[in-house]
């Protein structure tokens, strides 16, 4: 680390130092934050802590305690490796925290930072009865977040997690070991339904891949650190969302609901399939494109779907509704 180019640390000598010159110069650089955090603050206070080995129920006064130079060369540099290589901390640190609970991530997957986090925490209410949920299906998991802060919120009902990468379902079985779910959570690989034959759950809920191809290269340098395949869905960003929408009914028991995140590509599905009555949920503490769906609501549009993926001439055509 040359001083002159990051001067802004050489002072530092507290972890409040620490994070103040982190964000600093996090926000002269230009960062993006969408990983875990929305702004230089936090991001660099999640590197300083974990470097140094504190969580945030420390004292307040902690933080301005002289560190030893060693600790100090160990934040700075995790600080700048940030800064240069554009990873979101929480690949840095191999964690994330997602409904309150802590996830192992690193490349294989994306980070946790889903608005449905909010959702299972309120334990999917009033939408469904907690006390009747025995199954839960999470869709294209990756990290396994969303499927065991499901079981961790519906301590009695199976929850099934599938993804097409292996590679994802190998971080995701890390996660179901870590909190200790392997008799409650079951991973399965499987491209959407493909290897659930037979099954049906009262929950399905996902995040999907639903970012058009042609949108990556708008996309900060810290996203293309992650699995393209957990992010791009066809030119358009609905190719898995539709499939999702066609096949859910089958897979849901008789009072199930189906919940999925389409972020910015709501208004193009709602575009497409203007005749679903598609229930966009409300969060609290931010987030958007989030649809909930009725078994019998699948059901009675089931043709739809399926005619939309039967009828797409190309691959990625800007809008659905000129060939349906």
């Amino acid at each position: 680390m040359q001083n002159d180019e990051y001067a802004i640390l050489a002072d530092a000598g507290t972890a409040r130092e620490l994070i103040t010159g982190g964000a600093n110069l996090f926000e002269s650089a230009g960062l993006a934050y969408a990983h875990g955090t929305d702004n230089p603050l936090d991001e660099a206070a999640v590197l300083v802590l974990h470097a140094l080995g504190m969580d945030y129920s420390i004292p307040d006064a902690a933080l301005d305690e002289k560190l030893a130079a060693e600790q100090v060369s160990q934040v700075k540099e995790l600080l700048v490796q940030r800064l240069l290589t554009r990873k979101p901390a929480a690949y840095l640190t191999r964690q994330a925290w997602f409904a309150g609970l802590p996830f192992y991530v690193d490349e294989r997957v994306l980070v946790p930072r889903s608005p449905l986090a909010e959702l299972i925490e309120s334990r999917f209410e009033p939408w469904v009865d907690p006390l009747r949920i025995g199954s839960v299906l999470d869709l294209c998991t990756g990290s396994g977040c969303i499927g065991i802060a499901c079981a961790h919120f519906f301590p009695d009902a199976k929850v099934t997690v599938t993804d097409i990468s292996a590679e994802a379902l190998q971080v995701a079985a890390i996660n179901i070991d870590r909190h200790g779910l392997a008799r409650q959570v079951t991973p399965v690989l499987s491209d959407v339904y493909s290897a659930l034959e037979g099954q049906c759950f009262d929950i399905i809920v996902s995040n999907p891949p639903y970012v058009p191809q042609a949108d990556m290269t708008d996309l900060a340098e810290e996203f293309r650190h992650e699995p393209e395949l957990g992010l791009v869905a066809g030119g358009d960003g609905l190719d898995v969302v539709v499939r999702i929408l066609r096949d859910a009914a089958q897979h849901m028991e008789e009072r199930g609901i189906l919940v999925v995140e389409v972020g910015h590509t709501q208004e193009l599905l709602v575009e497409c399939f203007p005749d679903v009555p598609f229930l966009w949920l409300d969060f609290e503490f931010g987030g958007e494109g989030v649809f909930l769906l009725e078994r019998q609501q699948l059901l009675a549009h089931r043709e739809l779907f399926e005619a939309a993926l039967d009828r797409r001439l190309v691959p990625g055509s800007q809008a659905w509704s000129g060939i349906l």
